[in-house]
């Protein structure tokens, strides 16, 4: 999942390659008091500052790695969740069959960001890996290859 969030936050341009880990004790209580609000199962905690951002890693129960971008005002600026396959939304499962022949789908997350889903995924064939950004529809936003 690390790869896929890497490149989420290149994506969406809002983190750098270079994030500092932070402890709690160093996040502004009002970001701290939104995500304890709005993630109030959270477990497995872990803060970052991204450049102007404050960005947390953690889970929700078993297996499911969630990770939430606020702003030092407390403002989630975007939110993103690892979700498997069969919650991939029906378009997307159909574009990656017919436009990717011969791929399997590695991992996926589903990304929040101004009440819109956007879909992040890892498929692969053989030694071939490729990340693909799709719209809730199923439109393909981007295709990065990795090496």
């Amino acid at each position: 999942m690390k790869t896929v969030t890497i490149l989420a936050a290149i994506l969406f341009g809002t983190a750098t390659l270079f994030a500092q880990d932070i402890p709690e004790g160093e996040v502004p209580s009002v970001v701290l008091n939104n995500f304890k609000k709005e993630f109030a199962k959270a477990s497995d905690v872990e803060w970052e500052r991204q450049g102007e951002h404050y960005v947390v890693d953690f889970e929700i129960g078993w297996f499911n790695d969630y990770e939430a971008w606020f702003d030092a005002s407390g403002n989630m600026i975007k939110h993103s969740e690892e979700i498997s396959e069969g919650d991939l939304p029906q378009a997307i499962k159909e574009s990656i069959k017919t436009q990717f022949v011969g791929y399997t789908i590695d991992d996926a997350d589903k990304i929040t960001e101004n009440k819109t889903e956007t879909f992040l995924v890892e498929i692969e064939k053989g030694n071939d890996e490729k990340h693909l950004h799709f719209s809730k529809d199923g439109k393909l936003l981007t295709n990065t290859k990795t090496q």
